[in-house]
């Protein structure tokens, strides 16, 4: 919902951002959500692709390969919806880190997350939002 929201607020294709994040969730279901922390970006890249053939596999190519276009437009973070969703995956994982410190885990414990989606969030009107958010 919230990449349908802020495609529309930002002009882009929101049923592209759809698609696009309905694959990257699709693709996290599988492997799981994995942090910076865990593995190397080349290795979360990898056994993600994995993942997203084997899935896509068991499709009509008619149907997979567009999926297939899209999840790589994803990957390379070749279009504005893909750069836009990867400030929004950034986000949301900022507002996940808050949502355990409002639990009662300790803000230095999660502050390596927010330092990320602080570093790495481009667009101009999500680091509003994130420093909104967070303080």
């Amino acid at each position: 919902v919230m990449s349908m929201i802020l495609s529309d607020l930002e002009g882009l294709n929101s049923e592209k951002i759809i698609r696009m994040a309905l694959l990257h969730d699709l693709a996290e279901s599988i492997i799981g959500d994995i942090t910076p922390n865990d593995i190397t970006k080349n290795e979360k890249i990898s056994k993600e692709n994995l993942a997203m053939k084997q899935i896509l596999k068991k499709l009509p190519s008619k149907i997979a390969e567009p999926y297939f276009e899209t999840w790589n437009e994803y990957q390379k973070n070749s279009s504005q919806e893909a750069i836009l969703l990867h400030d929004i995956d950034k986000l949301e994982m900022a507002f996940q880190a808050k949502f355990y410190q409002d639990k009662g885990i300790s803000k230095e414990k999660l502050q390596t997350f927010f330092n990320t989606a602080k570093k790495e969030i481009e667009n101009k009107n999500l680091r509003n939002i994130l420093s909104n958010f967070i303080e």
